[in-house]
């Protein structure tokens, strides 16, 4: 029995906008989707419950930060990271790969902004090589070397439904020499992530710690779109990949980004579901659902909440809730919007909270931000079943 399909339901008439259904053991995703990272094991600063009453559908772990605490044999023992947790619905793990990038590099988010030249970081990587990345742990300053097959081992210990090959997520600044390099020992890497994964059931494996595991794999080619043209064509043939991501360097502005991924996204064809990683701002989903990005991930949501940031229906995207301006706002982060923390709170209180150093007070934001981007998923699939998406776009932001 196949315990995972993918499925379209609708897609739009003036663009490439689709509605789906991943179907995996642990449950079914709705697409388009946001998928919530729980980096660690777990959401900053509210419990998988509180998650579900928001309306998620899946949330993401690290396997990196995992095999280094608590150790991927602590999750198998529970067993797998549903478990572990008390999540009920469907999990991806990032394969690590993404911490090649970030621990030595930064974040997505400091690419586009321009932000790849500070030197003040505490950098980990310490050297990629054919074999693997070799780090040095965050915990205890030990040597770490994470290989595509010791990738997958882990990955099948945690036990999450979706899982992804090792790669490496190139930086914007490296040369095109450089990327092609990196392209095609992260398709050699994808080689042997398949091999170690790889059962008689072709995509489908059996030995996860909670049960049947789907792979993805990932496109690479940084910003040159003859590299990506590459890439594509050798992970899009591939019959052991479920679905397929987006990876390495999106380019150093929000242009091209949208740029490279609609031209990457196009050529993917309908087999797979696509998942663009490490992106997930509203205004930026909005325009790449267009170009039928299926699932987007990113920290966001409950980062900014921890900075005292509110998602909001504006071209803004949000309101800081420590400025001043709210010390005597009676009124709800939002009128309009029904999460718990609107119907009972005021601004007033969330900034006091702020500026008393509650951790109560990311805890609320932090549910108003995952409400909100999962109303926003709900309001977009809606009006790609409905076909009025560019309509419903400006309707959201006057509302």
């Amino acid at each position: 029995m196949n315990n995972f399909e993918w499925k379209i339901k609708k897609t739009a008439s003036q663009s490439r906008a689709r509605t789906g259904v991943i179907t995996t053991p642990h449950g079914r995703i709705n697409t388009p989707a946001f998928i919530f990272c729980g980096t660690k094991a777990a959401l900053k600063s509210i419990n998988v419950e509180e998650a579900r009453r928001c309306g998620t559908q899946i949330i993401l772990s690290n396997t990196y930060h995992l095999m280094l605490q608590p150790g991927s044999e602590v999750i198998a023992a529970h067993g797998g990271l549903h478990k572990f947790m008390n999540w009920k619905g469907p999990m991806l793990t990032d394969s690590g790969g993404f911490q090649i990038f970030s621990l030595g590099h930064g974040t997505i988010a400091d690419e586009i902004k321009g932000r790849n030249s500070d030197n003040n970081r505490n950098i980990s990587l310490i050297k990629i090589l054919e074999e693997g990345s070799l780090f040095k742990s965050y915990i205890d300053g030990s040597n770490q070397l994470l290989s595509p097959e010791k990738s997958i081992n882990l990955q099948r210990k945690i036990g999450a439904d979706l899982i992804l090959v090792l790669d490496e997520c190139t930086p914007f600044h490296v040369d095109k020499i450089y990327t092609a390099n990196s392209m095609k020992r992260s398709h050699r890497w994808s080689k042997r992530s398949i091999n170690s994964f790889q059962t008689n059931n072709v995509f489908i494996s059996c030995t996860g710690s909670a049960g049947p595991q789907a792979l993805y794999g990932i496109i690479q080619g940084g910003i040159y779109y003859e590299l990506r043209d590459e890439s594509i064509e050798f992970n899009i043939g591939n019959p052991n990949f479920f679905g397929l991501a987006i990876g390495g360097s999106l380019g150093s502005s929000k242009e091209q980004m949208y740029e490279l991924v609609k031209y990457t996204s196009t050529k993917l064809g309908n087999k797979h579901p696509v998942h663009l990683l490490g992106i997930g701002d509203p205004l930026d989903i909005w325009n790449l659902v267009k170009w039928g990005i299926d699932t987007f991930d990113c920290v966001s949501p409950t980062r900014l909440a921890r900075h005292g940031a509110a998602l909001m229906k504006t071209k803004s995207g949000k309101i800081n809730i420590k400025n001043s301006a709210y010390k005597d706002d009676l009124l709800p982060l939002d009128i309009n919007c029904n999460c718990t923390i609107c119907n009972n709170y005021s601004k007033s209180y969330l900034h006091h909270l702020f500026k008393s150093a509650e951790l109560l007070g990311f805890q609320l934001i932090s549910i108003h931000n995952i409400h909100f981007m999962n109303n926003l998923m709900t309001y977009i699939r809606k009006a790609i079943e409905d076909d009025n998406f560019d309509e419903a776009e400006n309707r959201w932001y006057l509302n």
